[in-house]
């Protein structure tokens, strides 16, 4: 065992301040409380943001350290409970939604307090980050207490097409919470673990293709793919500048939208952002029960037909859309969805190289500066960075040239082109449609780090339910829609950029009569009755 692995033993010890006094249960109605719930409670007296931070510590003590062993939660904030304290000191009638609500972080997000910024990574271990991302300063501003980092897939799925998701070398592998050797998707893997398991009430996600809609839906829970410049991505471990975002993850479409309220917004050092504040709002006024009525929704069915149990989920959750008087369109084509893939990938491969350099080369205090240092440490360390697979993708990227190679600035342009104007915007345009409906993911597959994952999607010429979206740099949302075997199965919706407030209204009206969210039960396997609730 080398340093950098002795440092991270040493740093699991000591995850969780305050511990040695915190042994009683999480009540239930703390674990999976609303944002509402809890503020009510807050208000009334009869709980502090102390009292909170320290019960789901304690839960991450109980469930994700030991009991099932999630693996979700990378690190707690040695610093959670002073500042949990101070909030309860300026605490007053007039706050606002996240005043005093634990909020957890994809390890790619960056704090510049005592938690690390690794990207799972064992390559990034050697200094925090110098300041907080701009997501995060609103957050704070917002009164939100961070609680801690989230497991994830290392370098956020970019490492390996071999890779099994939610697997670091600094976080190991995290486990579904609904049956324990299946995998929960990634690479926001920890954020949707933790949230579905009550470990926090919201998390943060970050995605470039799947990487908060696979997870979310794999879990259980809501996630949101926001807007390509909705939310700052300033002080994020990046892939991608032409699709990297982060999103808000929770239990509760009305929470994932009070939580993209604080974080959305323009900033000056993410230039794609220019035009958020023009769109950023408050998003839970488009919370309306009836969302569904009178909306046009179109069925992409070249994003279904992989897997039985989840086009029978999709087939109810239409049938429950036309109930509540959506206008469902079916089937709806998306054109040229075939020719994305291999464009999609040359704009990553470059992307990676480009903006990770530039990235590690601004991070102070690190001893990898370049994508080759990176290549060169998980060669030094391979017992620990690759015991199950490699880097690949590390290696394809590194060969590609700058970003005036007429490949990329090619394939760039025909993907955005074919993936928005001529895709999303063409479909929703044709049948005068307000969103498009697909199967997000499921249910989810086992663990196995030999092979790695083993993800299904429709027709096989095509990527996933979250590509086109994620291509255009378009939002989506996935709404837990069913249940197969003791698995969650979720439904995705997507439409045109910007189009966040009729997404969500349509997410909640689903979401209202679906009622399709249940605790998980921590099932060592499927068709195993639950063991001793840790609930």
């Amino acid at each position: 065992m080398n340093r950098p692995a002795v440092r991270i033993a040493a740093l699991t010890i000591a995850l969780l301040p305050g511990l040695a006094l915190a042994t009683e249960a999480t009540p239930p109605d703390v674990a999976y409380a609303s944002i509402d719930q809890l503020q009510q409670r807050m208000d009334a007296g009869a709980l502090d943001s102390r009292q909170l931070a320290r019960a789901l510590l304690d839960r991450v003590q109980r469930i994700d350290r030991s009991g099932p062993t999630l693996r979700a939660v990378i690190e707690t904030n040695p610093d959670v409970l002073p500042l949990a304290d101070a909030l309860d000191a300026k605490r007053t009638r007039s706050h606002g939604p996240l005043y005093g609500i634990p909020v957890l972080l994809k390890d790619n997000i960056e704090t510049g307090d005592h938690m690390l910024t690794t990207a799972g990574s064992l390559a990034l271990i050697d200094a925090p980050a110098a300041r907080d991302a701009s997501l995060v300063e609103r957050l704070r501003k917002a009164g939100a207490l961070i609680l801690g980092k989230t497991n994830l897939s290392e370098w956020a799925n970019f490492r390996s097409s071999h890779a099994s998701s939610g697997w670091s070398g600094r976080g190991g592998q995290t486990k579904n919470p609904y049956v324990l050797d299946r995998n929960p998707c990634g690479s926001s893997a920890g954020s949707a673990v933790a949230v579905a398991a009550g470990l926090a009430t919201v998390a943060i996600g970050t995605e470039t293709d799947g990487s908060i809609i696979c997870p979310a839906a794999m879990n259980g829970i809501v996630g949101i793919k926001p807007t390509l410049g909705l939310v700052s991505r300033r002080g994020i471990v990046p892939i991608s500048h032409n699709q990297d975002t982060a999103g808000p993850m929770a239990r509760s479409v009305a929470d994932a939208a009070t939580l993209l309220s604080v974080i959305a917004g323009s900033d000056p050092r993410d230039p794609a952002t220019l035009e958020a504040d023009r769109h950023a709002t408050d998003y839970t006024k488009f919370l309306d029960p009836n969302g569904l009525r009178g909306k046009r929704i179109g069925v992409v069915r070249q994003l279904a037909g992989a897997e039985p149990n989840a086009d029978r989920v999709l087939a109810q959750s239409i049938a429950l859309m036309k109930a509540q008087g959506a206008i469902v369109v079916d089937p709806v084509t998306l054109p040229h969805l075939a020719e994305l893939g291999d464009r999609e990938f040359t704009v990553l491969l470059y992307d990676f190289k480009h903006d990770v350099n530039a990235y590690l080369a601004n991070r102070r205090g690190l001893k990898v500066k370049t994508l080759a240092d990176l290549i060169a440490f998980n060669q030094a360390h391979a017992a620990e960075e690759m015991p199950w697979f490699g880097q690949e993708l590390f290696e394809k990227a590194e060969q590609k040239g700058p970003l005036t190679d007429k490949a990329y600035a090619d394939a760039l342009a025909t993907a955005k082109r074919l993936s928005g104007p001529e895709g999303i915007d063409a479909a929703l345009q044709s049948q005068q449609l307000d969103a498009l409906l697909a199967p997000s993911w499921g249910p989810a597959f086992v663990t196995d780090p030999v092979l790695g994952d083993h993800i299904v999607s429709g027709d096989p010429t095509v990527g996933g339910a979250s590509q086109p979206a994620a291509v255009a740099g378009y939002p989506s949302i996935t709404v837990p829609a069913g249940f197969a075997h003791g698995l969650p199965v979720g439904i995705v919706l997507f439409g045109a950029k910007w189009s966040e407030p009729v997404l969500i209204s349509i997410a909640y009206g689903f979401e209202q009569h679906a009622k399709a969210w249940q605790a998980p039960q921590f099932l060592p396997t499927v068709g195993d009755p639950p063991a001793a609730s840790p609930r």
